[in-house]
């Protein structure tokens, strides 16, 4: 896939994940009988890894790339810790405005 591509799918992957975990808590307050699945975050944490290691074989920017796989990496910790220990950590949050900085970043620095 063109990277341009790559960019838009991991900026909606991101979006719709960072909407899932801000949205998510306030509808389990609701008492509607929903229950946190964190299959889904992994799921997300999926999409954005596959997305995050294809655009990164072709960017040169180290910076870039450092923002792109420490926002991965602070999702995966979250992630694991929700498995775990079932905790929800807010780094989930910091990792998946990351991803959303890193893809419009990228995606402004192509020459369209």
């Amino acid at each position: 896939m063109k990277s341009k591509i790559l960019d838009a799918v991991g900026i909606s992957a991101a979006v719709l994940c960072l909407i899932h975990c801000i949205v998510f808590p306030l509808l389990l307050i609701i008492p509607i009988g929903i229950s946190h699945n964190p299959y889904v975050d992994l799921g997300f944490l999926a999409i954005g890894t596959l997305v995050v290691y294809r655009l990164t074989k072709k960017i040169t920017n180290r910076r870039l790339k450092f923002l792109f796989w420490v926002s991965i990496g602070l999702i995966a910790v979250s992630v694991a810790a929700d498995f775990i220990f079932e905790v929800h950590l807010p780094l989930i949050y910091i990792g998946a405005a990351g991803l959303i900085t890193a893809h419009l970043i990228n995606f402004k620095n192509h020459k369209h």
